[in-house]
This record gives C-alpha cells, sequence and structure tokens, in this order.
C-alpha cells in the first residue's frame, strides 16, 4: 500500500501533488487511487502535505517536492489505481 511507503520515505519528501482530470479515461485510476487509498496515505503521513489538483482535459501525472525545492514528476496517464500506487511509492522512496 502507498500510505505504508511513504511512511517508510526518506524524511526529504516534503510534498505529494496529484494532478487530475474529473472525466477523462486517462485518469480513472487516478480518482480510483484517491477515492480509496487518499484517507489511509494520509493518516499515515499527517504532516506530508498532498494536495488534489483537479483541472477538465489535463493529463494526470503527479509530483513529488523534496528538500531544497528539488521536484520529480511523473505521468499517471492509463494506470490502474495499483500501479499509481507504485509509482508514488517509488518517488516517495528516492532523496533527490
Amino acid at each position: 500500500m502507498a500510505s505504508r511507503a511513504v511512511t517508510a520515505a526518506s524524511t526529504a519528501l516534503r510534498e505529494l501533488r496529484i494532478h487530475v482530470c474529473q472525466k477523462s479515461a486517462a485518469s480513472s485510476g487516478v480518482r480510483d487511487f484517491i477515492t480509496k487509498q487518499y484517507v489511509p496515505l494520509k493518516k499515515a503521513n499527517p504532516n506530508l502535505p498532498i494536495l488534489i489538483r483537479e483541472c477538465s482535459g489535463i493529463s494526470p501525472r503527479v509530483f513529488a517536492r523534496y528538500e531544497f525545492g528539488v521536484e520529480r514528476f511523473a505521468s499517471l496517464e492509463g494506470l490502474t489505481e495499483e500501479k499509481v500506487a507504485g509509482v508514488i511509492r517509488d518517488l516517495a522512496a528516492k532523496t533527490h
């Protein structure tokens, strides 16, 4: 589960930001992830800002901000809920 992975992540992770379209098929896995895993993820990481940004017609992405303002992002287009969790887990495990 993504919440456990982010809990065990380096303290270098400062913020997660998820961009998602409310209607597109490419964002369906991201919407499922948010619906099912956002609450456990936030409970496991109460001090980590997790921002959900919705906008019509955008490509779904996740951004991770680390120490010193370093950011990385990954596309979530067409991924399933489980694969979205995996991408977030991978970003959380990185230190920069």
